[in-house]
């Protein structure tokens, strides 16, 4: 019996872990391939320059079909609204790309204030973070990763604890 709850905990450990492994992958490839777009796009000095930047991060949105949804799985938070995220995103850019050529200096300062306001936010150590849903890198995959993670954490804490209790009982049972 020890032998299978031992097998069964590590199965469920290796599961959790390569739960946490793909989690960090998705981050990362998110982060590099449309979260630094924005940033960056908040960051620029120019029009031009700002909207080369947000047209990457919205390429990357329309390829990974991150234009409509919400990320939450129980709770139907505003704040993990896909669709608003990209209409933002996306209308940001038009305002971007309509502004004249030769508009005033502070009619361009101006739209890009506006834009940056739009895309950031203060976080809580006074530097600026890019405005997104929570869980927008594994999206439309929120609830398999969900329970992958529970199931898994669970099953590996069920299993490891009656390892542990049955290699207890047999050592209380060759005492006796």
């Amino acid at each position: 019996m020890k032998n299978v709850f031992l097998l069964l905990s590590v199965a469920c450990t290796v599961a959790f872990l390569g739960w946490a492994a793909v989690r960090i992958v998705k981050y990362i490839q998110f982060n590099l391939n449309c979260e630094a777009y924005l940033k960056r796009a908040a960051d620029a000095n120019t029009v031009e320059l700002s909207k080369g930047e947000l047209k990457k991060a919205i390429d990357y949105a329309e390829s990974h079909d991150l234009t409509d949804g919400i990320v939450s799985i129980f709770l139907k938070n505003p704040a993990n609204d896909i669709g608003f995220w990209y209409s933002n995103i996306k209308s940001a850019y038009e305002e971007l790309n309509n502004l004249a050529a030769d508009a005033a200096p502070l009619e361009k300062t101006n739209v890009l204030m506006k834009l940056r306001e739009s895309l950031t936010d203060r976080d809580s150590s006074g530097g600026t973070k890019v405005i997104l849903p929570a869980g927008i890198e594994i999206f439309p995959n929120n609830a398999l990763y969900f329970w992958w993670s529970v199931l898994s954490c669970a099953a590996a804490c069920v299993f490891w604890s009656l390892l542990s209790a049955s290699v207890v009982i047999k050592r209380k049972t060759r005492n006796l």
